[in-house]
């Protein structure tokens, strides 16, 4: 092992908002905390993905912006000044006969911790590309796997192809900014959020279920119609549109992450009630965690990460008393300025 590499209590390997506030609640703990980010920037799929979507449900806050709140999250994360690395991905992993572990980027970077919070959500996404021949021709123009900006919808006859709560999402989001919004979806039954979805059938966007999309007409990179087809029937409607959006789901990859050993159970780490993996101290929280009854929101990421700290904190010195931590009590908390 390479000479004089700085030592951690906790690495947490994924900067999105779950290994956000994991790294600060270990601050909290004062455990002397390493992120590491595969992206060149914090915050992970919100800030890439839904810098404008609007997020409801996390309690206390009754709306926010994705960018605004993983601005919020990156100040949180830094209040006890963690280390944080940006643009490498970890590779491998050996344990050191002290019990520590080290783990290696694809820069060949060295990092040596006591143990590991992985938060890497479902490792590197990409969107599922629309199937049809054609599809290449609009991607970057006229067809879009993320929005980013929705004003550059404003007066569009937009269609969204998908079903699940990303598009049901964007539906009611950008009603009122687009000219108009078709919603295809190749199934009977939406499967997003339900309150979404009444609001999305109460709406003036137009739904076709179970409907798929099956061709793209248009001319230099812009779509102008498109053919949609009843699943069932065969039937065929062409729809007039300016701009397409898919969501279709993501491809994930893990990554090498997936040949450490890790027991794994539907492109998922199994753990038990203290986040910990099969591999002492090795921990998992957010979205790639999988135990019973697990609660697939951001606000289920948050209860995760603490519990992580705290396994983490007993791993490294299982024979001290944990003691129970209010932030409403914490002074440096409270003295920072």
């Amino acid at each position: 092992m390479p000479q004089n590499i700085e030592l951690y209590d906790v690495t947490i390997v994924g900067g999105g908002p779950v290994g956000l506030f994991t790294a600060f609640y270990s601050g909290m703990r004062e455990m002397k905390t390493k992120v590491i980010e595969f992206l060149p920037f914090l915050g992970g799929k919100v800030p890439y993905f839904y810098p404008e979507k609007v997020i409801y449900d996390i309690g206390g806050i009754p709306r926010i912006t994705g960018e605004a709140f993983t601005e919020q999250l990156i100040d949180q994360a830094k209040t006890f000044d963690p280390t944080i690395v940006l643009n490498e991905q970890v590779m491998h992993m050996e344990k050191q006969p002290s019990g520590h572990i080290l783990l290696t980027s694809n820069n060949g970077a060295k990092h040596l911790t006591k143990t590991v919070i992985l938060a890497t959500g479902f490792g590197s996404l990409k969107s599922v590309k629309l199937a049809l021949p054609e599809a290449t021709h609009y991607e970057g123009t006229s067809l879009h796997y993320a929005i980013r900006k929705m004003s550059n919808f404003k007066g569009k006859n937009v269609l969204i192809s998908g079903g699940g709560n990303t598009a049901i999402d964007w539906a009611n989001e950008l009603e009122g900014i687009a000219n108009s919004i078709s919603v295809v979806y190749r199934k009977s039954a939406f499967s997003g959020i339900e309150r979404n979805i009444s609001k999305m059938m109460s709406s003036s966007v137009d739904v076709y279920q179970p409907y798929q999309l099956t061709s793209l007409s248009g001319e230099n990179g812009f779509v102008s119609s498109a053919t949609i087809a009843h699943t069932e029937s065969g039937s065929q409607k062409e729809i007039s549109v300016d701009s397409v959006v898919v969501n279709h789901g993501f491809e994930i990859d893990l990554g090498p992450i997936s040949e450490w050993g890790l027991k794994m159970e539907d492109g998922t780490i199994v753990v038990d009630g203290k986040m910990e993996t099969n591999i002492p101290g090795i921990f998992a929280v957010g979205d790639i965690s999988n135990y019973p009854h697990k609660l697939k929101l951001i606000a289920g990421g948050f209860h995760d990460g603490p519990i992580a700290v705290n396994s983490a904190k007993l791993h490294i010195a299982p024979k001290e008393e944990l003691k129970p931590l209010y932030s409403t009590n914490h002074e440096p908390l409270l003295n920072k300025k």
